[in-house]
């Protein structure tokens, strides 16, 4: 680098980009942007020459222009247990890949969100909002966003019944439950399995209420009498002692099927080591997400499974079909479920 080229004091600006690589200044930002068409070796250049100067866009100036902050906001529950923090990471990752950045809020531990913070979500204008809870109504939302459509994650109902969709408007992941736990349920069945308890989730959940409902469903349509009902709340220690009423208090069961993985390790951990019972000989057991934890030699468990590449990637082209068509109605976009069969039935 020659004199005449060093780096200059204070901060640097498109212009010196520009001028530097013989370029317009509007291929330097088109350099910036992974959605826009610029020849590869121009771009290496334009970006080359930006990482010398110390040069990078000025986001408030972009989102001026554009109309656009490349910001998303992600309304979670929790952000610590197994699931939640396997798919923020997976959803902030490809995110990241797209040119957004993520802002991240937790909800109270009733779902609900402070108002506070969501004024303090709206001073910082996000293209999009993903909702992980139902608490937070679109009607809510919808008193904060300017011109971002929220993004629901929902869990439909067996056999419809479902309310009209109602304004304002918003898009959805729909997740169908019914393929994953009729294969699970198919498959205990198989083994000969009568009697199946449910541990449940936390009853404010919608996933957990459309798991239930769906089970309830499967086990009609096959003949089977009605789960028995172990409440538990998603959590390892609830569903230990859930397991250990369910079998010196009740009858037991012949399977149970866990509302979550983290619930089917208590499950298993209550049967195997405090009551003496083996598994699957004794009791098998089913759980749900198939978090990267349920392939572990200790558990090895049989479950139903989310596939996360597919939900973050239907999450994703939900928000860029919305900012391609803001006009547009509501968008939907599915997720199926299916059984991953290890060695908890059997």
């Amino acid at each position: 680098m020659s004199d005449s080229e060093q780096v200059p004091r204070g901060r640097a600006t498109a212009e010196m980009v520009a001028a530097r690589a013989k370029v317009s200044r509007v291929a330097v930002s088109r350099a910036f942007n992974p959605h826009t068409s610029l020849k590869p070796e121009k771009r290496e250049l334009i970006l080359r020459i930006a990482q010398e100067l110390n040069y990078t866009p000025d986001r408030a100036a972009r989102a001026l222009v554009s109309g656009r902050s490349h910001l998303i906001g992600v309304i979670v529950p929790d952000v610590c247990s197994h699931w939640e923090s396997q798919e923020i990471d997976a959803l902030t990752t490809a995110l990241q890949a797209e040119g957004f950045a993520t802002l991240l809020f937790k909800t109270r531990t009733d779902y609900s969100m402070d108002e506070q913070l969501l004024s303090y979500m709206r001073g910082f204008n996000p293209d999009s909002v993903i909702a992980f809870v139902e608490n937070v109504k679109p009607q809510t939302l919808a008193r904060f966003l300017d011109r971002a459509v929220p993004i629901y994650v929902h869990y439909p109902l067996p056999g419809g019944g479902e309310e009209p969709e109602s304004e304002p408007l918003h898009d959805r992941l729909n997740v169908l439950q019914y393929d994953g736990i009729d294969q699970a349920v198919a498959l205990l069945q198989g083994y000969g399995v009568r009697r199946i308890a449910y541990l449940s989730g936390l009853e404010k959940s919608r996933a957990n209420t459309s798991r239930e409902a769906t089970l309830r469903q499967v086990m009609a349509n096959r003949g089977l009498e009605p789960p028995i009902v172990a409440k538990g709340d998603f959590s390892y220690d609830m569903a230990y002692g859930a397991t250990l009423d369910l079998f010196r208090m009740g009858a037991g069961a012949d399977a149970i099927f866990a509302g979550n993985d983290v619930g089917a390790f208590g499950v298993i951990d209550a049967l195997r080591h405090e009551l003496k019972l083996r598994v699957p000989e004794d009791v098998k057991v089913v759980g749900f997400d198939d978090i990267a934890q349920s392939h572990w030699k200790s558990y090895n468990l049989t479950t139903v499974k989310f596939d996360l590449e597919e939900r973050v990637r239907g999450l994703v082209r939900l928000i860029l079909r919305r900012l391609n068509n803001p006009d547009a109605p509501g968008f939907h976009e599915t997720l199926n479920t299916r059984l991953v069969v290890r060695g908890t039935v059997g």
